[in-house]
């Protein structure tokens, strides 16, 4: 038994000295891949305003794509599969979450939503940045999955109260409960923020671009 323990130390000092070599080789291969730039904040913040704003400016042309996503929503006019998402059955849906292609998922009216992975891994091993927007379990799944390559970035309202009038501006026909719980879960949102890599206040739009824009050039290769 004796002998057993030496011999075992001694390949322990070995695999220790191998595992260390990989380590490094990880972390400089995660610094050689592309990021993903996760975009959060409650309904009415002008988060998507933002990252359209972002994905249209001509310095990102060839280093910044928009992830595109699974759903089982019916195709609008003038969308595109494979250009807007990829549009897909339930069961065809249900069968990626099987297989593991899906990385995170959501369910609004009725029709799911999800995370491409291959696009996912395809854009990052082409040293790409990836821009999406997701919400707070979704932006927590994707960091947890890829935290070397991760940037998470909280859109904030100027105030609640900016927020409230946003909302009900766009929420004009809405019915006023539904208001008010929109607004009880932007200020839930708001509070997990503090998790988040930045927080950028959208004040005035033009000044919100240009922050973003500053953030993602700070991190892409």
């Amino acid at each position: 038994m004796r002998e057993q323990r030496i011999l075992r130390q001694s390949q322990g000092t070995s695999s220790k000295d191998t595992e260390q070599s990989r380590s490094a080789e990880n972390r400089e291969e995660n610094e050689k891949q592309g990021k993903i730039f996760v975009v959060s904040g409650p309904s009415g913040s002008g988060k998507t305003t933002l990252v359209k704003a972002v994905l249209s400016d001509r310095q990102f042309k060839k280093k910044l794509v928009r992830s595109i996503s699974f759903t089982t929503r019916p195709k609008r006019l003038g969308e595109k599969n494979k250009r807007d998402y990829y549009f897909i059955s339930e069961k065809e849906f249900k069968a990626k979450q099987k297989a593991k292609k899906i990385l995170e998922w959501t369910r609004y009216l009725s029709y799911y939503y999800g995370t491409a992975k291959d696009f996912l891994d395809k854009q990052l091993y082409k040293y790409l940045g990836i821009l999406l927007c997701l919400d707070l379990k979704g932006t927590a799944k994707i960091k947890r999955l890829y935290p070397e390559n991760t940037v998470t970035i909280f859109i904030m309202p100027s105030s609640l109260e900016e927020l409230s009038a946003r909302i009900k501006k766009r929420c004009s026909k809405t019915k006023k409960e539904e208001i008010q719980s929109r607004l009880k879960l932007a200020k839930r949102e708001t509070l997990a923020s503090r998790g988040y890599d930045y927080c950028l206040v959208n004040k005035a739009l033009p000044q919100a671009i240009r922050e973003l824009k500053r953030v993602i050039n700070k991190h892409l290769n």
